[in-house]
C-alpha cells in the first residue's frame, strides 16, 4: 500500500530528541483536534493527523516505542472526547481495547499511518451514530454555515435564517447542545480557519487575521493565545517546522488593522 500523500512542507526534527518534537506539536494540535470531535469535523480531525504523521516519518530511525505510547495516549484522549460528544462508553471502550492490541503489533510506516487513521474513522463513526437521531437538524445546518462562513462577516440571524429558525432559537439550540454561544462558536471557525492557513500558505498573520473574519491584528492574537495557548506565530513554526519568522509577524499592523477595520469584519 503506498504512502498517503499530504500536501504539508518538509518537517524538520531534531534527530537527538524526536520525540519531544512530536509530543511539542501534538500538545499545540490538541485543543484544535478534541474540538473537530466534539463537532463532528472529519476533515479537520485528519488534518491533524496527517500533519502529525509527517512529524513521525521525519523521526526517520529514530522512532521508538515512546512514539507508539504517544499515539495511543493520542487515540485515547480522542476517545474521550468521543464519550463527551455521545458515543456509547462501552462502545468507545471497545474501541479502545482494540486500538491497544493492534498497536502493539505495529512495525512499520504503512501499518502506523493506517492504525490512527482508521481510529479515527472508528472514533468518528461512533459518534456519528449516536447523534444521527439527537442532534436537531437546525443544529447541524448551523454549525455547517458556521464552519463554511467563518471567514467573512456571519451575524447570528444570517445563520438562522439558512438553519430554519429564529435567531433567539437557535441561540438556545446551541447553548443547549455544544454548551457554547453563537459567538464562541463563530470564534473558534475562524481561529481554525486561522490554524490551516498559518500551516499551509505564506500569508502573513496581519493577512490571516483578516482573511479569517477578524477586525484586526491585536484582538486576533489575543483571541489565537487564549484558545491556543500559543502564538499564531509560534503556531506557525511549530506546524512547519520552519525558521522563526520575522517577530513583527505577530505585532499589529496599524495600517493593516485599519484597513480591515473598514471591512465591517468582526
Amino acid at each position: 500500500m503506498a504512502k498517503t500523500a499530504n500536501d504539508f512542507p518538509a518537517v524538520s526534527v531534531n534527530p537527538i530528541q524526536p520525540y519531544d518534537r512530536i509530543r511539542e506539536l501534538y500538545l499545540y494540535e490538541e485543543p484544535a483536534l478534541l474540538a473537530s470531535i466534539q463537532r463532528g469535523d472529519r476533515k479537520q480531525a485528519t488534518r491533524i493527523i496527517n500533519l502529525i504523521l509527517l512529524h513521525i516519518y521525519s523521526a526517520g530511525a529514530e522512532r521508538s516505542e515512546l512514539l507508539k505510547g504517544l499515539l495511543l495516549e493520542l487515540v485515547v484522549m480522542m476517545s474521550r472526547a468521543a464519550v463527551e460528544a455521545g458515543a456509547p462508553q462501552s462502545e468507545v471502550l471497545g474501541l479502545r481495547y482494540r486500538h491497544l492490541t493492534e498497536l502493539a503489533a505495529i512495525s512499520d510506516d504503512e501499518q502506523l499511518s493506517r492504525w490512527l487513521k482508521e481510529a479515527v474513522v472508528r472514533i468518528f463513526d461512533a459518534v456519528e451514530r449516536c447523534r444521527a437521531g439527537s442532534v436537531p437538524q437546525p443544529v447541524r445546518k448551523a454549525l455547517d454555515v458556521i464552519r463554511a462562513g467563518a471567514g467573512s462577516a456571519l451575524t447570528r440571524e444570517h445563520v438562522a435564517r439558512q438553519a430554519g429558525v429564529s435567531p433567539r432559537v437557535l441561540a438556545e439550540l446551541l447553548k443547549e447542545r455544544t454548551g457554547r454561544s453563537f459567538t464562541e462558536l463563530l470564534r473558534e471557525a475562524r481561529i481554525e480557519r486561522a490554524c490551516e492557513l498559518l500551516v499551509k500558505t505564506e500569508m502573513t498573520v496581519a493577512a490571516i487575521a483578516f482573511d479569517s473574519g477578524f477586525c484586526d491584528q491585536s484582538y486576533f492574537t489575543h483571541v489565537f493565545q487564549s484558545l491556543k495557548k500559543t502564538t499564531p506565530r509560534q503556531y506557525r513554526i511549530a506546524g512547519q517546522g520552519q525558521p522563526a519568522p520575522p517577530a513583527k509577524d505577530d505585532v499589529p499592523n496599524p495600517k493593516k488593522a485599519g484597513r480591515a477595520a473598514v471591512s465591517g469584519k468582526t
